[in-house]
């Protein structure tokens, strides 16, 4: 699905080779109301809902640490790590990517080392593997395990479309973000697989109780005693890389919507002395820190991902639209690769992906349409504002 959604993208990359990724392609292609609709969508659900659980998901493992047992300090330790990334976007783009790029080399090295450690030094045991397929004891039903196990894929890849939104500021971006967006995907694909692998290696399944439970498990087989906490540490550093890419790209949605006269004037500014995007990135951390405030983990997952994943089969659905201006014009243009089978492909997974989401969460995925819903006036308020 990532893969086939990548090839797509790359095309619309090369094709609006500006900052703002899935907002303008959709204004391109549908019209300036369902790029608003985006990003209505990113400015209240998708940006501060992804960074709300991420931030969730690295204080509770500060907790596991810590031994916090109160639900006020793993809250204030996610406001923490959110504003400590807004302010650090804020001061300085070079800053925020220099962070970003030493992290990911870290990320990357202690995921290696682990696989590394756990096959020399024979911690698990390849029988683990068998069954490969099998329905183990207290599993849920099948559509409900496929929902789960997709979402939790989907925090893992989910993001590639980002690197779209910084197209404006890449060099040669119809020859950069294609390849950069195919090589990304293909590395996250391989650690993600050997990464599961060694875990499922260390651990049996049939011992994996919770998330917590998995660390102190797979850290003690792993490091000894202090495993866990060991274990814990590095779960912190990947999602906070994760947290500190997304938090880089996602303010451009809103200053590219406010620099089209959609959203509040104020926005389309940059710092006087920073030269970023001030007043967008703190929107972001400031409605973050609502929904860190007012829900778990689980719940604001729930909330984003429904909404999320259509919007993202949007633009795949566009390019059978700009292939028929294509034919019309006579303009040659360079196809996704297998296309049409590749944006086919991709929509039926993200339909797929919609019916379990809903089935699954019905209530949350109906709160995240009703806030959908909701920005139709806002909208029709902006276009009629005078210049």
């Amino acid at each position: 699905m990532t893969l086939s959604g990548a090839f797509c993208y790359g095309e619309l990359a090369g094709r609006f080779p500006r900052s703002g990724g899935l907002y303008v392609y959709l204004r391109e292609i549908f019209g300036r109301r369902v790029a608003f609709l985006y990003g209505w969508m990113c400015l209240l659900v998708l940006d501060p809902g992804l960074t709300a659980a991420l931030a969730m998901g690295t204080a509770g493992y500060a907790a596991y640490i810590f031994h916090w047992s109160s639900s006020v300090a793993v809250k204030s330790a996610a406001m923490a790590v959110i504003w400590a990334l807004c302010f650090m976007n804020i001061l300085s783009i070079r800053l925020s990517a220099g962070f970003l790029r030493w992290i990911t080399w870290l990320k990357l090295g202690v995921l290696a080392l682990l696989t590394v450690w756990a096959i020399a030094f024979r911690l698990g045991a390849w029988s683990n593997f068998v069954p490969f397929i099998a329905r183990r004891p207290g599993s849920l039903p099948i559509l409900s395990a496929l929902a789960a196990g997709m979402v939790g894929a989907f925090f893992s890849f989910g993001g590639w479309w980002d690197v779209s939104k910084i197209a404006g500021e890449v060099r040669d971006p119809s020859r950069t973000l294609p390849r950069a967006l195919l090589y990304g995907v293909l590395t996250v694909t391989s650690v993600y697989i050997l990464v599961s692998m060694v875990f499922w290696y260390v651990v049996p399944l049939d011992r994996v109780t919770s998330d917590e439970t998995f660390v102190a498990q797979a850290g003690e087989i792993l490091f000894g005693p202090a495993g866990g906490i060991i274990f814990a540490a590095i779960v912190i550093l990947c999602v906070v890389g994760g947290l500190a890419a997304f938090m880089m790209s996602a303010p451009r949605v809103y200053y590219a919507m406010a620099q089209d006269g959609l959203f509040i004037r104020s926005v389309a500014r940059v710092h006087p002395k920073f030269n970023t995007p001030a007043n967008a990135i703190l929107i972001q951390g400031v409605i973050a820190c609502v929904l860190v405030a007012v829900g778990t983990f689980q719940q604001i997952i729930s909330y984003v991902i429904f909404s999320a994943v259509g919007f993202i089969g949007l633009p795949a659905a566009g390019l059978f639209v700009l292939r028929r201006r294509d034919k019309a014009s006579g303009t040659p243009v360079i196809l996704a690769p297998g296309y049409p089978f590749t944006p086919v492909a991709f929509l039926l997974l993200i339909v797929i992906l919609l019916v379990l989401i809903g089935v699954r969460n019905p209530r949350e995925a109906l709160f995240g349409v009703l806030v959908l819903a909701a920005g139709l006036p806002v909208y029709e308020f902006f276009r009629r504002r005078p210049a």
